[in-house]
């Protein structure tokens, strides 16, 4: 039974990057629906594994390919969205990747073209992925929402991931700038880590991690991507109407301490 009362009622919802039921994305599409959304899902490169983790969600969701560096996949995502849902009214961008020589130490040593790789997949799809969803916005506007890692600072092991957020950080204000006039919000939730499929592509994350054990004022837990979801889904909602081109940071509160 869809919620009539959620603060998602009515609302049409395209998710990005549900790999896992640890995933972020995962429990904004969750919250999403218990709040009264319809949600439909992408996946690369293997939809399949999407599909069977859609079926623990509260209802069943639409599993779409997308990869975001095809310009075929995302030509052809209009039409798909549009016989599914009609329209959307929120689109969420949970899609990272670096190559492995890009991650873990190896920073100064990584060629162009792994960086250039990071920031297609990271950065500029936030723009694709949103240009390719405008036909489907309605009149009176939309959301987007994107998940980033504090790019303010170098992390261990991060890499060049650190530069790709960064630019998907800078992409959303430019974005929030220029899609101001359709009444579309573009803002990030900025999340502490999760241990996630994403995460664990990434050598040393446990160096990582350990900052939020020793300097999170709120507990974090690294196995609750709840708190992150919940974020996104109240940045879809109609309850920050003029609010773009933030930051929301979720990270327990790591973010504001000094050393």
């Amino acid at each position: 039974m869809t919620n009539t009362s959620g603060i998602l009622a009515g609302k049409r919802i395209l998710i990005t990057g549900v790999l896992m039921e640890s995933s972020i994305a995962f429990h904004a599409a969750k919250v999403a629906q218990e709040q009264g959304a319809e949600v439909i899902l992408t996946a690369f490169p293997r939809p399949t594994l999407t599909e069977r983790i859609a079926k623990k969600l509260p209802k069943p969701a639409k599993v779409v390919e997308l990869d975001v560096t095809n310009q075929e996949h995302l030509d052809r995502l209009e039409g798909v969205v549009r016989e599914e849902l009609g329209g959307l009214d929120g689109v969420v961008h949970s899609i990272g990747f670096a190559p492995q020589d890009a991650l873990g130490g190896n920073f100064l040593n990584t060629p162009y073209e792994s960086v250039a790789t990071a920031m297609h997949v990271s950065a500029f799809s936030l723009k694709s992925l949103t240009m390719a969803c405008l036909p489907l916005m309605p009149d009176e506007g939309g959301s987007v929402v994107g998940l980033t890692f504090d790019a303010q600072f170098a992390w261990p092991q991060y890499d060049w991931m650190g530069p790709a957020k960064a630019a998907l950080e800078a992409t959303n204000r430019y974005m929030a700038r220029d899609l101001g006039k359709r009444n579309i919000r573009c803002n990030l939730i900025s999340a502490g880590p999760i241990g996630s499929m994403a995460a664990k592509s990434i050598p040393g994350f446990s160096d990582l991690a350990n900052v939020w054990n020793t300097r999170s004022p709120l507990e974090w837990d690294m196995a609750d991507p709840e708190p992150a979801g919940r974020g996104i889904v109240a940045l879809l909602s109609d309850f920050f109407p003029k609010t773009t081109g933030e930051i929301i940071h979720v990270d327990g509160g790591v973010h504001m301490m000094g050393a």
